[in-house]
């Protein structure tokens, strides 16, 4: 019995992975499970807690601060006391006092020339930002994904033309050794026949390799434990979206691209940053605070102990009159760094922009691309066949046959490419118009 339960784990576990192994992934698969595992993304998304956490009252300085300590203070003396009027000589030795103090202490900023205010604006807009830059982590995170996973696509296509050349190549050698053995074709032509076919062979193996290395990158990617193992994706074509508008792209980028957003960020903190300087200035208004006990012991006098219990508070107002001009320094410094924060957003608004301009142009002039190599590969797949129909008669020679093979391979390659490269237009597009999401 034992060992028909053993039997059975055994099937049901090879059963199971055998499942796990054939589990074919879509891109939305691929994406799920690179944005759930990915390391870089979840160290981003920790940085993103931190200013978070961050962005309290209590760390601008809204809140005040409440203390309670403990003290324990003692003094053993000798003393000696010559009376002026006498002259005589008093000692008193081993004189232990000790004093005890417990209590709670308030300190309360209530004014600093805004400083709080501004610097509770300036740990919101941080928090802002970290959400902001895990947004563009996450956004470069599904691009690379998505381009990697139509990568990998196109590297199994073009494994399959590869497939397709040998065999190609294996039938010609075929024929060429059945009529160079009946003394039809030359042995020039045999051996011409078997260097291609070598040569289409070593192709084809170095092929494997590319595709074995796309997807370990899409592996890496999606943090799978494994990075050597094999991936079954289900597309087996790339398909292109020939929808995007150049205005509805524009539009959106202005309003949704993520560095723009992170851009003019930085330009609300240098400008709350010049506030923060500028309070230096003003006058400030504290609040202190204290209730406690105190206990007094004494080893000598007319008193053996005495104990106070109170409060005592206080108000401190002040400003600073001169510091050095440091508060000047730094206000011009300041001032600068709101000067050099809107330079910067104007420079990454032309960036952007010049970027999506580039990548627009790049994707009409590959959309167009893409429609002549599918008509040159309609022709170059009749030129084949009517070529290997000569070929066979005897009316073509083997190198006007290995031409008409090449311009087949040849088309099918340029297609695959102009496929390619028009999708990775595509995903440029979608992410700089911050629409990259639209794949999940």
């Amino acid at each position: 019995m034992k060992r028909i339960f053993t039997i059975l784990f055994m099937l049901a576990a090879t059963v199971c992975l055998g499942q796990e192994q054939r589990k074919i992934y879509t891109l939305q698969e691929c994406l799920q499970e690179g944005i759930e595992n990915n390391y870089s993304l979840k160290i981003q998304r920790n940085r993103e807690i931190v200013s978070s956490n961050n962005a309290t009252l209590g760390n601008a300085g809204f809140l005040p601060s409440l203390d309670a300590s403990a003290r324990y203070s003692g003094s053993a003396q000798d003393n000696e006391t010559k009376l002026r009027d006498t002259r005589e000589i008093v000692e008193e030795n081993g004189i232990f006092n000790q004093t005890i103090d417990a209590g709670l202490n308030l300190n309360w900023t209530i004014f600093e020339g805004f400083n709080v205010t501004s610097t509770y604006s300036k740990l919101k807009e941080l928090q802002a930002q970290g959400e902001l830059e895990t947004r563009i982590a996450l956004e470069n995170l599904i691009a690379s994904i998505t381009a990697e996973y139509y990568n990998y696509i196109q590297q199994r296509i073009r494994l399959k033309n590869f497939r397709y050349a040998v065999a190609l190549s294996k039938e010609r050698l075929r024929i060429v050794e059945q009529r160079y053995r009946i003394g039809n074709f030359s042995g020039l032509d045999y051996q011409q026949a078997r260097v291609d076919f070598n040569s289409d062979s070593s192709a084809f193996m170095r092929q494997q390799e590319t595709v074995q290395s796309s997807a370990i990158a899409l592996n890496e990617l999606m943090a799978r434990e494994n990075l050597n193992r094999r991936i079954a994706v289900a597309d087996t074509s790339i398909e292109v979206d020939k929808t995007l508008t150049f205005a509805q792209l524009m539009d959106a980028m202005e309003a949704d691209n993520a560095t723009l957003l992170h851009a003019r960020r930085e330009s609300h903190i240098a400008e709350l940053d010049y506030r923060i300087t500028a309070s230096h200035t003003y006058p400030y208004l504290k609040l202190n605070a204290g209730y406690g006990y105190t206990l007094n012991k004494y080893n000598k006098g007319a008193n053996y102990h005495r104990g106070s219990l109170g409060a005592d508070f206080g108000l401190t107002l002040g400003i600073n009159i001169f510091d050095g001009n440091n508060a000047r320094r730094e206000r011009r410094n300041a001032q600068l760094n709101i000067e050099n924060a809107r330079l910067e957003q104007t420079n990454t608004e032309q960036a952007v922009k010049a970027d999506l301009y580039n990548i627009w142009h790049a994707y009409e002039n590959n959309l167009e691309i893409l429609e002549l190599e599918k008509e040159n590969l309609v022709t170059a797949k009749l030129n084949h066949e009517i070529a290997m129909e000569r070929y066979m008669l005897g009316d073509l020679s083997g190198i006007e046959m290995r031409e008409a093979q090449k311009s087949l391979l040849d088309a099918e390659e340029r297609l695959l490419t102009a496929r390619y490269n028009t999708k990775l237009c595509e995903i440029s597009l979608m992410q700089i118009s911050g629409r990259i999401k639209e794949y999940l």
